[in-house]
C-alpha cells in the first residue's frame, strides 16, 4: 500500500494544530505541523507536501501570505485557509489567488475534509480516505 499524502497544517495554536492533526491521522492522512509559515517554508517537508491547512492570521507571515510564498515558488501547494476572523473582502481575496478552501472557524471536521479530499483528488487519486 502506499504510503499517504502528507498534509501540513500551520497555526500559531498548538490546540488547533493537534486537534487537526488527530482528525487527519484518524482518517489515514499524513500530517505535520508548524507554529509559523516561516517553519514550514524552512522545513524539508515542504517539497512533499501534497495539501497545506493554514490560519488565515498569525504572528509574522499570514495564511494568505503563505500561498502566494509557494505559488511564486513555482511549486503551488493545494491551500486550505481557516479564519476566526473571517471578512468577505480577504475571503475573494484568496479565492481569487487560487486558495482552494476559506474555512470559518469554528468548522465542522467534514467540512475540512472534504476541502482535504478535493485537493488531493487531484495529485492522489490513487489514495482514498473515509
Amino acid at each position: 500500500m502506499p504510503e499517504p499524502p502528507l498534509v501540513a497544517i500551520v497555526d500559531d495554536d498548538h490546540s488547533i494544530r493537534a486537534g487537526i492533526q488527530d482528525l487527519f491521522r484518524a482518517v489515514g492522512l499524513r500530517a505535520s505541523t508548524f507554529e509559523s509559515a516561516e517553519c514550514f517554508l524552512e522545513s524539508p517537508l515542504r517539497r512533499i507536501a501534497a495539501c497545506l491547512v493554514a490560519d488565515m492570521r498569525m504572528d509574522g507571515m499570514s495564511g494568505l501570505d503563505l500561498h502566494h510564498r509557494i505559488a511564486a515558488s513555482g511549486r503551488p501547494i493545494p491551500t486550505i485557509l481557516i479564519t476566526a476572523h473571517p471578512r468577505d473582502l480577504t475571503e475573494a481575496r484568496a479565492r481569487e489567488a487560487g486558495v482552494r478552501c476559506y474555512l470559518r472557524k469554528p468548522f465542522t471536521p467534514d467540512e475540512l475534509l472534504e476541502c482535504v479530499r478535493g485537493a488531493l483528488l487531484e495529485s492522489h487519486p490513487e489514495f482514498s480516505f473515509d
